[in-house]
């Protein structure tokens, strides 16, 4: 008996065959570790354009390719890596968006200076749930807008209000799972239980 006939899930969830155990193991619950926001954040990036099935097919490589999205590695990199990564047929060869992960990893490690940690800036921007329509109805939301431009502001590329909603989807800042999906229940007791990230020693 399979996974898709023995569970009620978001529509999505059932269209690809990666799709189910990712939902059901990840979307959704809420996450304040750096390097698994900065990652989600550059897989973004990369899904810009394309599908989020092509980009999960590819995780494993994207990981392998970027030192597994360690902040101050890939801030290091310069001409020899990006020509590697250009060469890498296991990803997505674009150069404007592995620049963009570069550029971003180095406007990462300010933010850790400044906020102390990513997710003690992302986490501001937690909307509140008394204010989202249902789920699955929309593409942005004011918060996810406002965290764009902010991230614009301070020198982000590819962060766009709706690349940054379907990142607060799957990294737990909104519980976007469908009325009668077997995971709403459990991201809604994840998120209760969960600790938001708080300012921490910035430097400034």
């Amino acid at each position: 008996m399979t996974l898709k006939e023995t569970k009620n899930r978001c529509t999505w969830a059932d269209s690809a065959p990666d799709f189910p155990r990712y939902h059901d193991t990840e979307w959704g619950f809420p996450v304040a570790e750096d390097q698994r926001l900065f990652e989600k954040l550059c897989l973004e990036t990369f899904q810009s354009g394309l599908s989020w099935r092509t980009i999960l097919a590819k995780r494993d490589s994207f990981r392998e390719a970027f030192q597994h999205f360690d902040i101050q590695t890939v801030a290091q990199f310069g001409e020899k890596e990006v020509a590697e990564l250009l060469a890498n047929k296991h990803i997505v060869r674009n150069k404007r968006k592995i620049l963009a992960v570069i550029n971003n990893a180095k406007r990462a490690q300010d933010m850790i200076k400044e906020e102390g940690s990513i997710a003690a800036f992302l986490w501001r921007y937690e909307p509140d749930e008394a204010t989202l329509p249902p789920p699955e109805t929309q593409t942005t939301c004011p918060e996810s807008i406002a965290l764009a431009k902010e991230l614009k502001k301070r020198g982000w590329q590819f962060v766009g209000p709706t690349t940054i909603y379907a990142f607060m989807q799957s990294m737990g800042l909104i519980n976007d799972h469908a009325e009668g999906c077997f995971m709403r229940e459990k991201i809604d007791r994840a998120r209760q239980e969960f600790k938001r990230p708080s300012r921490a020693n910035p430097s400034k």
